[in-house]
Formats: structure tokens, C-alpha cells, sequence
């Protein structure tokens, strides 16, 4: 799981119709993102460019409502700065808290905001700490797949989590997966996808049809490891949670998806940089797996 990383701690606000998911790291944990999807909803992802000063990443917020749940982070800061976590600056420290949203609107359902942004890391801090739950729950909740043939032929989606250890270094992964495509197996064969005839044409067919489909949909895949790394190592082993998207997603990063990766470094133990890649990719192929796996009773 998740929290299988020392110090990680994760936590949902779920809804009738969207979630909210925190993740909090322990200080001084160094993370790097990369956006593959033509749709991204995100805030503060610029401050994690290889390029840019600040360092340490003091959580991650992952939330349905689309661009209107970024406010979520809201709350998240607010209560951060309370415990004093934060990039510190002359005045008061500002904690860093990146987001990305699904889009999971519905024409009446509520749109997750600071409050409940407060409630999912709560539920991250409490303690004794809980395992965090997996399907159709925090910002998994309102999340679809099998959408390339026509939404409606879309199945739910969801939220799933995967880790694997070597040693003393462990990689872990959590992946809302709010997709085009379906959801693959190991062997290639669908887990979960459109309902649609073999024979229905796949949708859009025409640039025109594309803005129907094309803002409706997102994979967020954060992979977290205990292994030293620099901003430019979290950046590749971004890269590598997005080669586990396209091995368990298809099709994925089209321009209707907003998939986006954090990778993040806790920095306890040393590590060979291109084997964290292998796991990150093994772990966030299967978080995306276990994300559907209610579907067949096994979750």
C-alpha cells in the first residue's frame, strides 16, 4: 500500500458523486511531476520543474470536480501552515501542496472545496493511521472508463493502490484512474472497458466531435519511494509512472485525457535510479489495475 513508505500518509473525503484524496509526505521529501494528457486541471505543477528552487513537495492533493476542486488545496495549506509545514520565507512558512483534478461533474452534484480538502487530510493525519480504502472511493469516486467508443458505453472507474519492495527500498503507487481507454491486463486482455459492440466505430471520429469527449477525462498516478533521489531523478521516474499508464490504459495520453505523474522521494535509503524506474512502472501498471478490481469481486 501507500503508506507502506515510512512517514507517507494518505487520507479521502469521499461524496455521493466525487472524492478527494491527500497524501502527505514526511519533511523534506523532494517530488517532480510530468503531464503526458491534453486536458490537465493542475495548480502549483510549475514549482516542480527540475528547473525551479523549491525542493520539498509537503503533500499532493488529488480531487474529482474538475479545475473547481483545485480549492481544495485550499484547506490543505491552511492546516499545514497551522502544524508549521512549509517553504520557509521571511513571513510565515508556505506549504507546498501541488493538485490535479478529474473531471467528474455532474449537471447538480456538489464540487469538493476547501472544507473537504480539511476532512480527506484529517483523515491522512488521524491516528492510529488507517489503510487507505481502494475502488470507487476519495478521488476515484466519480471516475469512468471505456469511454473511447462513446460515454455511453463508459463503465466506473476508480482509485487503486500497488507497492513493491526490494530490500529496504520500497516504491509505491497511487493511481485515480478516470480514463478513455479501457483498463488492460498484464496479458493485454480488457479488465474493464466500454460496453460498446465490437463493431461500433470508436468516438471521435471527426476533430469536430473531439470537444464532446475531450474534457471529461483523466488518469492522476502518483508513485512515492524511501530511496534518495534529486528533483531531476523524481522527474524521470515521473516519466516512468506514465510508461505503467500506457501499459495498463489503452488508449492513454490521448488529448481528451489530462494524465498526469508526481513521483516523490522520502530519501531514506540509496537506490539504483533505473531500477526505481522498473518498479515505478510494474507498481503503477497494477495501481491502475486494482483501481477496477471491485469489479470482478476481488477488492
Amino acid at each position: 500500500m501507500l503508506t507502506e513508505v515510512p512517514g507517507v500518509r494518505a487520507g479521502h473525503w469521499t461524496g455521493d458523486a466525487t472524492g478527494v484524496t491527500v497524501v502527505v509526505f514526511p519533511p523534506s521529501t523532494v517530488g517532480s511531476c510530468e503531464v503526458r494528457g491534453g486536458a490537465p486541471a493542475t495548480r502549483e505543477i510549475a514549482l516542480l520543474d527540475p528547473l525551479r528552487i523549491v525542493q520539498h513537495v509537503d503533500a499532493v492533493v488529488l480531487t474529482g470536480g474538475s479545475a473547481f476542486g483545485l480549492a481544495v488545496a485550499d484547506g490543505v495549506m491552511a492546516e499545514l501552515a497551522a502544524l508549521g509545514r512549509g517553504f520557509p520565507t521571511r513571513v510565515a512558512p508556505v506549504p507546498i501542496v501541488p493538485a490535479a483534478a478529474i473531471f467528474d461533474l455532474t449537471e447538480d452534484g456538489p464540487r469538493p472545496g476547501a472544507a473537504e480538502g480539511r476532512l480527506a487530510l484529517a483523515a491522512a493525519l488521524a491516528d492510529p493511521p488507517a489503510e487507505l480504502e481502494r475502488g470507487r472511493v476519495g478521488a476515484g469516486r466519480g471516475a469512468t472508463v471505456g469511454k473511447w467508443k462513446g460515454g455511453d458505453h463508459k463503465q466506473t472507474g476508480g482509485l487503486g493502490c500497488a507497492s513493491a519492495r526490494e530490500g529496504d527500498v520500497v516504491v509505491a503507487a497511487v493511481v485515480v484512474v478516470n480514463s478513455v481507454g479501457d483498463v488492460l491486463a498484464a496479458d493485454g486482455s480488457v479488465l474493464v472497458g466500454t460496453t460498446a459492440p465490437l463493431d461500433a466505430p470508436a468516438f471521435p471520429q471527426s476533430e469536430a466531435q473531439l470537444p464532446k469527449v475531450a474534457p471529461e477525462n483523466t488518469t492522476l498516478a502518483l508513485v512515492v519511494t524511501n530511496a534518495r533521489a534529486t528533483k531531476a531523478d523524481c522527474a524521470l521516474l515521473a516519466q516512468s509512472c506514465h510508461h505503467g499508464l500506457s501499459r495498463a490504459i489503452h488508449p492513454s495520453h490521448t488529448r481528451g485525457d489530462g494524465d498526469i505523474a508526481f513521483a516523490l522521494a522520502t530519501g531514506a535509503v540509496d537506490a539504483q535510479l533505473d531500477r526505481l524506474r522498473m518498479l515505478a512502472t510494474e507498481v503503477t501498471a497494477e495501481a491502475v489495475r486494482d483501481a477496477v478490481a471491485y469489479h470482478r469481486g476481488d477488492s
